[in-house]
């Protein structure tokens, strides 16, 4: 089964929520019905990264590695980088 590590991007809220999965269209649609408490807090959650990754352990591993960084600007630089490849 393949994983996901993800990126979403809420307008309403201006902020971004880093997540993986192994469905990344269930997923965000959970985000933009209220599953996630944090993410419940807005409706118009949008897709702006994907990587994907073999199995769950190494895209835990990506998403933590994301998350401890705590850097909108290096979540806008992955975003970025993306749309230029």
């Amino acid at each position: 089964m393949i994983f996901f590590v993800y990126i979403i991007y809420s307008h309403l809220l201006d902020k971004f929520y880093v997540g993986y999965t192994s469905d990344l269209e269930k997923r965000l649609l959970d985000h933009n019905t209220g599953i996630s408490d944090f993410t419940s807090k807005a409706s118009d959650w949008d897709m702006k990264y994907t990587e994907s990754f073999p199995d769950r352990q190494h895209a835990m591993k990506r998403e933590k590695e994301i998350k401890k960084k705590k850097s909108r600007r290096y979540i806008e630089w992955i975003i970025t980088k993306q749309m230029k490849t």
